[in-house]
């Protein structure tokens, strides 16, 4: 197994999450299995290891850049879409949570292709889903070019279907962000998420049992008056704007999607760095809150599955912390690295 691969596969508590038919665990080993597999197709050019946000491809040695690609779907925030009757969200979701799993190389979008697979073709639903999608793709400057919409009944009944993104972009060879660049010492930034983004939603439809009775989409949050529902489909947010004119004082980012921060931190950090987490340097929104006191569920496992309000962690050197929270209006220090030699977890919090 190779070290790049062996970012956090320490347990993790998420017992109700695992209940409600996700095991982070299970899909930490299975991810290793798919590392040795997909490693042993590489051929030159390839860049990145397996664990990486996106996959370095050089295509052209002579060229100043390299591209960096990803794919992802939205999961289960399609039930609560299906539940609302609101399908624009989640294509922006999708293109939205691509370059986020892009950005880490520091790579800017060139194009994106879609996947829907449904039973039947439902026109409305499809213009709905490419109306999000379009509007994302506008927003993070980069083209729809292509897709693929797969009428497959027997698949997909009734009004399933399945939302996927293919995401291209592109980095100069001497701008490329890499994790070993990291070292104990420095800083970790964190940026805000607008919500759930597109993970945890198989526990949240589990805690209000959503699939068989929705109505509890419609019960009004205590703080911001929106709807759980309403609150459920706010879209992933993308990074991209804020952070490119800094990225030149970018170190390393890690996106916080499935495992949140256990699984992800590690992956933005260099094999002897784990990372060092405040708990009181943020609240977490009340929306998070809210979930917890319905499912009663424990802290450790909140924050092993769901964002808490953090979308993006920013690992930078500590001279360039200043310059940072001065250009990100809504950034702050959530932690810092540390040394890290295997014994323990990579992860650990303090407050």
């Amino acid at each position: 197994m190779s070290p790049e691969l062996d970012v956090g596969m320490k347990e993790v508590s998420a017992s109700a999450y695992a209940a409600a038919g996700v095991d982070l665990n299970a899909a930490a080993r299975a991810k290793l299995h798919i590392g040795d597999i997909a490693q042993s197709t590489y051929v030159g050019g390839v860049v990145s290891l397996p664990g990486a946000f996106g996959g370095v491809f050089d295509i052209d040695p002579n060229s100043d850049y390299l591209t960096v690609s990803s794919t992802d779907s939205v999961g289960t925030k399609l039930r609560i879409a299906q539940a609302m009757g609101r399908h624009d969200t989640v294509g922006v979701d999708i293109v939205n949570h691509c370059v986020n799993d892009i950005l880490p190389a520091g790579a800017e979008p060139m194009f994106f292709l879609d996947y829907i697979g449904l039973n039947g073709y439902d026109e409305g639903l499809i213009a709905e889903i490419l109306t999000g999608v379009a509007s994302a793709c506008v927003e993070n400057g980069c083209a729809l070019i292509g897709g693929e919409t797969a009428s497959l009944p027997g698949i997909y009944d009734g009004e399933d279907y399945d939302l996927v993104g293919f995401i291209v972009g592109r980095v100069k060879r001497d701008a490329l962000l890499k994790p070993e660049s990291t070292m104990p010492g420095d800083v970790l930034i964190g940026l805000p998420s607008s919500g759930l983004h597109t993970n945890g939603y198989s526990l949240v439809r589990s805690i209000f049992n959503t699939d068989s009775d929705p109505s509890a989409l419609r019960d009004a949050l205590p703080v911001d008056g929106r709807t759980l529902g309403e609150a459920l489909l706010e879209s992933h947010r993308s990074y991209l704007n804020p952070l490119r004119p800094v990225m030149s004082k970018v170190k390393s980012l890690g996106h916080i999607t499935g495992g949140s921060f256990a699984k992800n931190v590690p992956r933005a950090l260099a094999a002897n760095v784990g990372a060092v987490l405040d708990l009181e340097s943020w609240s977490p929104p009340p929306l998070f809150g809210y979930i917890q006191d319905h499912g009663e569920i424990a802290d450790e496992e909140m924050f092993n599955v769901f964002n808490m309000g953090v979308g993006m962690v920013i690992c930078a050197a500590p001279e360039d912390v200043e310059f940072l929270l001065a250009k990100l209006d809504d950034a702050w220090i959530i932690g810092e690295t540390a040394d890290y030699d295997g014994s323990e977890d990579r992860v650990k919090w303090r407050g």
